[in-house]
């Protein structure tokens, strides 16, 4: 079976202090500072909601972009609750500049959904416009393929260490963990990072057998990773020269990042206490007082926003 590209290729213009996403057949591009998005999401059997979840937001300022992909157990009704309580996460945490918090929080919702076996895999990216920095952190998910372009390969994106305690990062939901780690990346013009859920590497050989982690990077070496319009397509296309996808919802974020609109403006920054206020009042009349969208106090977050100086004590 071809998977295909439908829906038709569209363009959604992300505003500061909005989530974009959920759990619906999309193919999109979103375009923020200094990066650009390529969505793709197909569920599985054409179906109006899938398991796949893939959320993208933007702060009051427009500097922070936390992206997400998530491949949540089942399908459905109990999916579709799992993608609202998601995309309240996002609100809560979409002024953030530490991802952390808000991966605590995921595991935290999802170990509180285990008595109904609800478990997820994720991969949660922030990218830092001022400093072109992405952080990633990985929670039981297939690792983010990278296209160097300097180097002109893909490799995983992906850490060798385990937690203090001795336990690699787990699916969310599954142990109480105190913490997930996460790790910084520098991307340069040209590179490319692709998110996916298992239907890429647990795509069906002739025998029965899935093509596993070692075949998929082979296949994404001959996919060249300059054309980002038609990369996922064409990747897609090669996996199915090997393999068959028609098994499982098939869900990709690509992003890459993008020289022409990394400023922000001083208009924008300016106008972000407004928006956070906003964001709290509509917080508060959906009744999710204490899921505010406010800022960490991180130095090059919050004196960051109105001095462009302090972005660089991003640490």
């Amino acid at each position: 079976m071809i998977v295909s590209m439908s829906p038709a290729h569209d363009e959604h213009a992300l505003q500061c202090m909005e989530v974009w996403g959920g759990n619906q057949a999309v193919h999109s591009s979103v375009r923020l500072a200094g990066l650009d998005v390529h969505v793709y999401s197909r569920p599985y059997l054409d179906e109006d909601g899938g398991g796949d979840i893939y959320y993208v937001s933007s702060c009051a300022t427009g500097r922070i972009t936390r992206l997400l992909v998530a491949d949540v157990s089942g399908h459905g009704a109990r999916v579709s609750e799992q993608a609202k309580q998601l995309r309240e996460l996002m609100r809560q945490h979409v002024n953030h500049l530490d991802q952390r918090n808000f991966v605590r929080s995921m595991n935290t919702q999802f170990a509180k959904n285990a008595e109904i076996g609800s478990f997820a895999t994720a991969v949660v990216t922030t990218y830092f416009a001022p400093t072109a920095t992405l952080s990633l952190c990985n929670a039981g998910h297939p690792p983010p393929l990278v296209w160097r372009d300097k180097m002109r390969q893909w490799s995983y994106l992906e850490i060798d260490a385990a937690n203090d305690d001795g336990i690699a990062d787990v699916p969310l939901g599954i142990l109480d963990m105190g913490d997930y780690q996460q790790f910084d990346i520098d991307l340069a013009p040209g590179d490319r990072v692709l998110c996916y859920t298992d239907s890429f590497p647990e795509a069906r050989l002739a025998d029965g057998d899935i093509i596993g982690p070692d075949v998929l990077l082979d296949i994404a070496q001959s996919v060249d990773g300059a054309d980002m319009t038609t990369l996922v397509e064409r990747l897609i296309r090669a996996i199915e020269t090997r393999a068959t996808l028609d098994g499982d919802d098939v869900t990709t974020l690509l992003l890459a990042p993008n020289t022409t609109t990394g400023h922000i403006t001083l208009r924008s920054r300016l106008l972000s206490p407004a928006r956070i206020v906003g964001g709290v009042i509509n917080a508060i009349a959906r009744g999710s007082i204490t899921k505010l969208p406010l800022p960490d106090m991180r130095v090059a977050n919050v004196l960051g926003a109105l001095c462009p100086w302090f972005e660089r004590r991003r640490k």
